[in-house]
């Protein structure tokens, strides 16, 4: 599956700047500037893994605001401060998980509409027209995947992260990482099989 958005690598601090231990331990002296300057650093990082796996414009920002409040509320607990990154990459997958649910939910009971997909923004203008329609078919698939296997899946063909990091943002063990992702992979190629079935039947 091809790649229509940059990756949400983290923000690297600038030649001499403070780097995210000095920050963290700053912070949690009380530093609102240390705060400030570990959002600025990491906000299009986390904004864009909320966005791959929720890729909404009506929740992101609230999301994103909603990770990095309970990432300076629980500070204290970070144990390695110059990981900083992947752990509020963490808090994020963990915090949209549980926005996805409770929509899932609101949906089954007609309480929400269904998820409206910023195409504009997962696919780029001079993405091939085979490969945006391909990603159209994808997303639209996967919006009705569990909520565990849509994640997994999304943050490793999409976000390309290793198995590995998959398990440790998601706070599941390697084996279930594997199990969720080949559980999506198998419902991803069963629909997919469908879809150009009933092509093939309408030509």
């Amino acid at each position: 599956m091809s790649r229509a958005l940059p990756s949400a690598a983290a923000g690297s601090p600038a030649s001499g700047a403070p780097t995210d231990a000095a920050l963290v331990a700053s912070a949690l002296s009380g530093e609102r500037w240390a705060q400030e300057a570990l959002f600025r650093r990491h906000v299009r990082m986390v904004g864009g893994l909320v966005f791959r796996v929720y890729p909404s414009r009506v929740d992101i920002d609230d999301l994103v605001q909603d990770t990095f409040i309970a990432a300076f509320e629980s500070l204290p607990s970070l144990k390695n401060p110059q990981a900083f990154a992947a752990w509020v990459g963490s808090l994020a997958i963990r915090i949209t998980h549980k926005k996805l649910r409770r929509r899932r939910l609101a949906m089954r009971l007609g309480l929400a509409a269904n998820e409206e997909i910023a195409w504009d923004e997962i696919i780029a203008p001079a993405c091939p027209p085979d490969v945006a329609a391909e990603l159209r078919q994808i997303y639209t698939i996967l919006s009705a995947f569990p909520t565990n296997e849509r994640i997994a899946f999304l943050l490793r063909r999409v976000e390309g992260m290793s198995l590995e990091e998959v398990a440790v943002a998601t706070e599941t063990s390697l084996a279930t990482v594997k199990r969720r992702i080949a559980a999506a992979e198998e419902r991803l190629d069963a629909a997919r099989a469908e879809l150009s079935q009933e092509a093939a039947r309408r030509a």
